[in-house]
């Protein structure tokens, strides 16, 4: 449960649905400040307890949230906290001190923000994510080439990279340790190294690799060269120790092989599997289709290009290889 509750404050993202805010309100009994109390704590009080409460338990290391107004509103003490981003996080405590919230969602205002935005439902999403805005968004997604739900979401991907073109600055990176076997630490490679020297292949050769898995074939297509592609492999390969490391089973994550190729991003964001998407800073959980990506993606904006108008895509690739594609939707990963 706690870990829940640090990447809301690490990400201070909204949440968006029933089941969640069920979750929230089950963690929050969990998560208990002490023993009932024999009466109400004072505002300083609950200011106090709330402030080593967050600090001890949901603000990663290196960080430290500050209480900077408590009020009371609907039989709560309601907290104004920061916690070092752009924007303070309202928060409720009870005011036995037993009970903290992270969050209130006030179901009215959310209904009746459901018609303006658009009529689609991956417009609706998007909308809620509350993603910082800039004028070309910066969108990360963080994958391990032969997890099939990384698959599934780069399927997704490519006809948004295909839309947006340049108007985003997009990065394929690398969790950083690996689940499929010296394979993937070879696929990893080698898309590691068409982004960094071959960069307006990657979309094509993905295109091509996430149809069966042919490495080599894909690697043949007109325009892509092979020779410093490979060139760049052996390169980083040595850099990081990554097969030397595998061989030799060092810096394993548990019982599974690093991959510090990305590690920094991989620390900076918390990434803890595949597939991971970081939009502007914010890690975002969205839909794997192409249309919710794309509305995702759009909601980053300062002012929305006319390519976000584009009708892609609804139904999710499935995942693993093939562009095949149902109704189903799914937030599994690699972990």
């Amino acid at each position: 449960m706690s870990k829940m509750f640090k990447r809301f404050f690490q990400n201070k993202r909204a949440i968006g649905t029933g089941l969640i805010v069920l979750a929230v309100v089950v963690a929050a009994a969990v998560f208990l400040f002490g023993p009932w109390s024999k009466g109400n704590l004072s505002i300083e009080e609950a200011s106090t307890k709330s402030e080593s409460f967050i600090n001890d338990f949901l603000m990663p290391s290196g960080s430290k949230a500050t209480v900077s107004e408590v009020t009371e509103e609907y039989g709560l003490y309601k907290m104004i906290i920061d916690i070092g981003s752009e924007s303070p996080v309202e928060s409720y405590v009870t005011k036995d001190g037993r009970l903290f919230f992270p969050q209130a969602i006030d179901m009215d205002e959310m209904i009746g923000e459901q018609s303006p935005t658009d009529g689609t439902p991956a417009a609706s999403a998007a909308a809620d994510l509350n993603i910082p805005k800039n004028d070309k968004p910066v969108v990360e997604l963080f994958v391990m080439s032969y997890c099939p739900y990384g698959t599934q979401i780069e399927k997704g991907m490519l006809p948004v990279l295909e839309t947006l073109g340049d108007k985003i600055d997009f990065k394929l990176k690398f969790v950083d340790y690996i689940m499929h076997d010296k394979e993937e630490i070879d696929e990893n490679l080698v898309q590691y190294c068409i982004q960094k020297e071959q960069p307006k292949q990657l979309v094509s050769y993905l295109q091509c690799f996430l149809a069966d898995g042919d490495t080599d074939g894909c690697l043949s297509v007109k325009g892509m060269d092979k020779g410093k592609v490979e060139s760049c492999v052996a390169a980083t390969d040595k850099k990081f120790s990554i097969s030397d490391n595998y061989t030799k089973k060092v810096d394993y994550r548990g019982q599974f092989p690093g991959f510090n190729v990305d590690k920094e991003d991989n620390e900076k964001y918390g990434v803890g599997g595949s597939p991971t998407l970081v939009i502007n800073g914010l890690d975002v959980s969205s839909g794997r289709d192409s249309a919710t990506l794309l509305a995702t993606i759009c909601s980053a904006f300062e002012e929305a290009p006319a390519e976000c108008e584009a009708q892609l895509n609804s139904q999710s690739p499935t995942p693993g290889f093939g562009f095949d594609y149902n109704a189903a939707s799914t937030d599994a990963s690699c972990n």
